[in-house]
């Protein structure tokens, strides 16, 4: 029997595949894809994700957040129309949210503003959270750092989406309650080093994502194409073959704990404090 899978992170709103989602995820369910996370990056892209939500309630997970590309775009009104957005829709995340400091110009006190500012939204509500964290560890660990000294700590999971720090950081994020997820990209040989860090995550902490439609891996992890270059979300399922190699884990076995784990990650939210 073919193990279920579930696609921890992607962008199915994204205007590049939004007009074929239908098609697309027909074929994510022909391979054994039974639920995704969308992200959602910005005030206008969210109402794309509520409508996928919406057309195709059990297979897709909505999530809301202020990328941090998005950072210096937002308007006076994003934190309400995201709290609105949370609220409409119970089962929702937060997310993508986070750090960035490989982009040009980055503003890195106003991106942990506004992440912080989502973190205690997502208390307030009871809801998981998606981190984006390129470049930026220390300030994100400063951000928790002070989150907890103020009693206000990440009262629920986090996803540590497509992780790119170091094994050495693992075990300090996990006693915060994050989740780490293998995309793709990691499968490239020159991001080899990265599954050191993988290695390092416990078991019940590891989940899969493809970050569609970005973050192609190389011609093996490519089952499926779309125009473009661009990633397909189908080809989740040749990752976790993949990755479990890598990992060398038994396939069945590690799809099965990803399943297990990404279902602990989206535990009912809890009653707001």
């Amino acid at each position: 029997m073919k193990m279920p899978l579930i696609d921890a992170h992607n962008h199915l709103q994204d205007p590049r595949i939004y007009p074929q989602a239908d098609a697309i995820i027909a074929q994510m369910r022909a391979v054994g894809i039974e639920k995704c996370i969308v992200n959602g990056t910005q005030p206008t892209d969210w109402p794309k994700v509520a409508a996928l939500a919406e057309k195709f309630p059990q297979f897709i997970i909505p999530a809301f957040g202020l990328h941090p590309w998005q950072s210096a775009n937002a308007s006076a009104s994003w934190l309400d129309q995201l709290a609105g957005y949370l609220e409409k829709l119970p089962h929702s995340l937060v997310g993508e949210c986070g750090l960035d400091r490989w982009i040009k110009g980055f503003d890195i006190d106003l991106q942990k503003t506004q992440l912080i500012q989502q973190i205690q939204l997502a208390n307030q509500l009871g809801r998981s959270i998606t981190i984006h964290c390129l470049k930026a560890w220390g300030p994100l660990m400063d951000i928790f750092d002070a989150l907890e000294k103020s009693g206000q700590p990440c009262r629920r999971p986090f996803l540590l989406h497509s992780y790119n720090g170091s094994k050495e950081l693992v075990p300090q994020l996990v006693k915060r309650g994050a989740y780490f997820s293998i995309s793709s990209y990691f499968l490239h040989k020159r991001k080899s080093k990265a599954f050191d860090a993988f290695r390092a995550v416990p078991a019940d902490r590891l989940l899969i994502e493809t970050d569609a439609p970005d973050m192609l891996g190389p011609p093996a992890s490519q089952k499926f194409q779309l125009d473009g270059n661009l990633n397909h979300p189908a080809n989740l399922a040749q990752l976790a073959t993949l990755a479990a190699a890598r990992l060398e884990i038994d396939e069945n076995t590690f799809i099965a704990q990803c399943w297990a784990n990404t279902q602990s990650f989206l535990s009912p939210p809890s009653k707001p404090s």
